[in-house]
């Protein structure tokens, strides 16, 4: 069977390697156009040192694009983390069509940022969807799911790399060996019960902590390590990174503690120590490190959010 990759960064290359592993017959890659400043994709320069054809088109919405990706005359385009749109008759062009990962159960969590939000929302379970794309937005027939629990203290990199990343490649090859067999279903997405959530964004991650301790703590553990939760102090702004839940009480945003452990900070209902943090320097530390490099001290207290816009 003659596959197309199109994908890009981490995800994108470790599919590709496990292509390669099993002997499938990888023919072309595709990968997002390289931006101003950043270091080239890791997929495009593994495909490059595998001596595969790369390209990297603007845009596929030209009649270019379409006759490049008919040009190969793959059987199955193989669609691992892609941003770009994509039209149906690319899509299409494949002879079995095009299969894609997407890292929530469809159809919760459309959108760019979908291992961000069950985090943030309190979820306790989350997973991936393996799906034939179409034009709308993460709204193709699934073709296979599943599911990871998220425990009560992980974050956005333990769901990530430690569940959806490897269990996400591996059903990308279970995928394909249902296609080749013929045995692929195409589910239909029940729309009654979606939901689309935007990026999750630096505005996001500002922490209210007038707000319930396990929503704050939410928010943190959901932003960590990207984009990273935050809060003002004294003039300064700072991340905060590995925390925990902790007993406390005092107004919200203030320090209640600083020492060994961290530095801890009351919410309502509770406090969160704030175990590593990233301050203007843009390094991580540890949060007593901080403290004592910035002059905070127990007592201090955390700005409140600026007001929302609306709309």
């Amino acid at each position: 069977m003659r596959i197309v990759v199109h994908g890009q960064e981490a995800f994108g290359k470790a599919v590709l390697e496990k292509l390669l592993e099993r002997k499938e017959n990888v023919v072309a890659v595709f990968c997002a156009p390289d931006k101003a400043g950043r270091a080239e994709d890791p997929l495009k320069v593994f495909a490059r040192e595998k001596g595969l054809p790369v390209h990297q088109p603007k845009s596929w919405k030209t009649p270019e694009a379409l006759e490049l990706m008919k040009s190969f005359n793959a059987d199955l385009c193989v669609m691992a983390y892609v941003t770009l749109f994509v039209p149906q008759p690319v899509l299409d062009a494949p002879r079995l069509g095009t299969i894609q990962y997407h890292p929530s159960l469809l159809p919760l969590h459309r959108g760019p940022s979908s291992i961000n939000w069950p985090i943030a929302m309190g979820r306790t379970e989350t997973g991936l969807t393996i799906f034939w794309p179409d034009e709308g937005l993460d709204e193709g027939p699934i073709l296979l799911q599943k599911k990871v629990d998220i425990g009560p203290d992980e974050t956005l990199g333990d769901v990530y790399f430690k569940k959806l990343f490897p269990i996400g490649v591996d059903a990308m090859m279970e995928a394909i060996d249902l296609v080749r067999a013929g045995k692929a279903p195409k589910i239909v997405q029940d729309h009654s019960k979606k939901t689309y959530e935007s990026w999750f964004k630096k505005d996001v991650a500002e922490i209210d902590w007038a707000r319930p301790v396990a929503e704050v703590y939410n928010i943190i553990r959901a932003a960590n390590p990207a984009p990273g939760a935050w809060g003002t102090i004294k003039g300064g702004k700072v991340d905060i990174f590995d925390s925990a839940k902790v007993a406390g009480t005092g107004k919200p945003g203030e320090i209640l503690s600083i020492d060994g452990n961290g530095m801890t900070i009351a919410a309502a209902g509770g406090a969160i120590l704030a175990k590593r943090v990233r301050g203007s320097d843009g390094k991580k530390i540890a949060a007593a490190e901080w403290a004592r490099a910035t002059g905070v001290k127990a007592g201090d207290v955390f700005d409140k959010p600026a007001p929302k816009a609306a709309g």
